[in-house]
């Protein structure tokens, strides 16, 4: 996943006023205790995982300890695809994941990973907020999710390599680079000329350390966390998509809740979420310094020659296609024109 943060770090940022304040209010009179779960694959000191257990704790407040919101991190409960299968069936009671891993269900759902998409984070959160954000979530809700209005960070993606920086699309020409095996994503690199390799992440350092392929790509912070730099040299912040988690839960379930029960656990998901973003964007920001320190040399390429060259080998034209006029309205609308 995308961010370490340690829990000792995390006291720190709660100390310093970022933990939540909102108002207790006692709304669950019910003598048993209802235990709920929320299923994640972000790490235990991820702040995705940390904000959400806060989460967790208010709502616990909130009903005088009646409502017990379980969180499991580290994919405990399954993989990201089989815990969205448990949220349909009802055994899991939400959950966050990357749209991406949603796209079998609704194909729109992915549409934020389009490349280059989102020029910076007050365009990602206008559209994932707005009306982007709205349109995919009224897809999802016709597959019996209920999705929060507010998403997660897991932030931008970048390039690495143990040889040269990717400065222009010509860099990447017969490059190998390890991607995750989404079909947008690899699409996206061999427009751009590169030999995309879909290889389990766990496989990574080993791939990279043996030369199976010449780089990857991944946020910031997790370039870190798993210690890549050991085997890559150059780190070029292509920042070529953006990737976030939607919160949700099956919509039949939650629909079942008290609504006061309803009401504070979306009060505080929406509070958490908020929150975690600018818990990543802090570690966005010491992740670019500590890699300097341990070696890591950073190049920001310009972002224009890589769209040119998508739109001129049909990249953007494909998706459009493939999510509709639509959708792809939407993503226009905060992305600008990407078809031109």
């Amino acid at each position: 996943m995308a961010y370490s943060l340690t829990r000792r770090q995390f006291g720190a940022l709660a100390a310093g006023g970022l933990a939540l304040t909102l108002p207790v209010r006692r709304v669950f009179a019910q003598s048993a205790t209802m235990r709920l779960k929320y299923g994640t694959a972000f790490p235990a000191d991820h702040p995705g995982t940390l904000r959400i257990q806060q989460a967790a704790q208010a709502v616990r407040q909130d009903t005088g300890g009646k409502v017990d919101l379980q969180v499991y991190p580290n994919s405990q409960l399954g993989s990201e695809p089989d815990m969205v299968s448990q949220v349909r069936a009802g055994a899991i009671d939400f959950m966050s994941t990357a749209g991406t891993n949603l796209q079998t269900l609704v194909p729109t759902a992915g549409i934020n990973g389009v490349a280059f998409a989102f020029r910076d984070y007050a365009t990602v959160w206008a559209a994932m907020d707005g009306g982007l954000g709205a349109y995919v979530r009224t897809a999802l809700a016709r597959v019996n999710l209920h999705v929060f209005d507010k998403c997660l960070d897991n932030g931008y993606r970048n390039i690495t390599s143990a040889g040269r920086a990717v400065n222009t699309p010509d860099d990447l020409k017969g490059f190998k680079i390890r991607v995750p095996g989404i079909p947008l994503w690899i699409s996206m690199f061999r427009a751009l000329g590169a030999s995309p390799t879909a290889i389990p992440f766990g496989e990574l350092y080993s791939a990279l350390q043996t030369r199976v392929v010449d780089g990857q790509e991944n946020p910031l912070a997790l370039i870190r966390s798993a210690k890549l730099y050991e085997v890559q040299k150059a780190c070029s912040l292509t920042g070529h998509t953006w990737d976030g988690h939607f919160i949700f839960g099956n919509a039949r379930r939650f629909q079942a809740l008290p609504k006061e029960v309803q009401a504070s656990i979306t009060t505080h998901f929406t509070a958490a979420a908020l929150k975690q973003r600018e818990d990543v964007a802090r570690l966005n920001t010491e992740a670019q310094a500590e890699l300097v320190r341990l070696g890591i040399v950073l190049n920001r390429p310009d972002p224009r020659p890589f769209r040119q060259r998508l739109q001129v080998a049909g990249f953007y034209a494909e998706w459009q296609k493939k999510y509709g006029g639509e959708a792809w309205g939407w993503l226009e609308k905060y992305a600008g024109p990407l078809l031109a």
